[in-house]
């Protein structure tokens, strides 16, 4: 029958390339230009196209009465496995880092030295700017002075004292007058060093926030933003009903859309409070930034991985339907011996777990080495013969 219908074809395909074995060709009849003979030639293909048809439609006829498994509804089918399966929950996050601060002014004065610009790259304790010190450095100088004189004072008494030469006041007269010029000295000292603004540690420059020359207080005066971008982290609040699945050292996926990656890892951190407010607690999950691309407070979705079954049987999503009892119905196909790509499909009800990423979990009622019908089972019947289409 098939070769039949081939056979039938090939007239069609001569007629549509345009030869004639009768006459002349289409393309002779076009150059000629004769409309009456350009018509009539139309006329007479249309006519062998009718008749061809006809005949096809009857072989068609023919096919449907002779091939049953022409009319069988067609399915695709699926081998039943047993593999690893990994549940995930999605909560949205915020790319942060505990390196990321506003240097203050520690010191009354002006800004004498301002030593880095914008995008600059700084160790830590680099000196960053200088504070006018309206004085300090001379005062301590006189201080450091008078703080030696005291020592060798202190110093001559105690010999003279460990010798039982002088009073015993004399000799404590000149420890308290050293040991008070030295804590002056250290406190002056100290004073003088917050005129010299360093970098808590080595990160970028990203914002100078005032200019040399402006007067500065210490506390309310902005001079810079330091940010580092090596210890990057995401927090997330997740709900707290997850308490009892997600910890420390849970496996999560995190995906930046913004650049187009992800990243594997797992929880660092989990908060020991719940905030009232949304019932939720605290995640951070580390997360790698090589090349500087990750900023603070970009927007990441995390994937918790709050469920793992090993030897699971997982199958399509599309594969489940629901009877009129909200019963969940699967068809496996039982394959007829003798007939390939023939078989009966089987109606099952099923027990399911989890479903992630259009895959479900199906915890009873499947057995693996089962074959499944995953496309096509919508209208079937319990008993059906089906044909499989792969």
């Amino acid at each position: 029958m098939k070769k039949l219908a081939v056979l039938l074809s090939i007239p069609l395909l001569l007629l549509s390339c345009g030869s004639n074995e009768e006459g002349k060709s289409v393309e002779e009849i076009i150059e000629n230009e004769d409309l009456a003979e350009i018509r009539a030639k139309k006329s007479e293909l249309s006519q062998q196209q009718s008749d061809l048809t006809q005949k096809l439609d009857k072989l068609d006829q023919a096919i449907d009465r002779l091939d049953k498994t022409r009319r069988l509804d067609l399915v695709e089918i699926q081998q039943i496995s047993d593999t690893l399966f990994k549940h995930y929950a999605e909560v949205q996050g915020d790319v942060a880092t505990d390196e990321n601060i506003v240097i203050y002014s520690e010191f009354s004065g002006i800004l004498q030295d301002l030593r880095v610009e914008e995008g600059q790259q700084v160790s830590k304790g680099q000196v960053l700017a200088k504070i006018d010190d309206g004085g300090l450095s001379s005062e301590l100088a006189q201080l450091e002075t008078q703080a030696t004189l005291a020592k060798t004072t202190f110093e001559r008494q105690k010999r003279l004292w460990e010798q039982n030469i002088g009073s015993e006041m004399q000799y404590l007269e000149a420890k308290t007058n050293y040991e008070s010029m030295q804590n002056s000295v250290k406190r002056l000292q100290s004073q003088l060093d917050k005129t010299i603004v360093r970098a808590p540690f080595s990160g970028i420059i990203d914002e100078v926030l005032t200019e040399q020359g402006e007067v500065v207080s210490p506390g309310q005066s902005q001079l810079f933003r330091l940010v580092s971008l090596k210890n990057m982290y995401v927090e997330a609040a997740v709900p707290e009903n997850y308490l009892n699945t997600v910890g420390k050292g849970t496996e999560v996926i995190v995906e930046i859309s913004s650049l187009d990656r992800e990243f594997e890892g797992e929880i660092r951190r989990v908060g020991n409070t719940i905030n009232p407010n949304n019932r939720s607690f605290n995640i951070q999950v580390a997360v790698p930034n090589e090349n500087g691309m990750i900023k603070p407070n970009q927007i990441a979705t995390i994937r918790l991985n709050d469920y793992t079954a090993e030897n699971a049987i997982i199958i399509p999503e599309n594969a489940l339907l629901k009877n009129s009892k909200g019963e969940s119905v699967v068809f496996t196909l039982q394959e007829k011996e003798g007939e390939k790509n023939i078989g009966t499909a089987k109606r099952k009800i099923v027990e399911i777990g989890y479903s992630y990423n259009n895959k479900v979990e199906i915890t009873n009622g499947l057995e693996t080495g089962e074959t499944l019908i995953i496309e096509g089972a919508k209208n079937l019947r319990d008993g059906q013969e089906v044909k499989i289409r792969n």
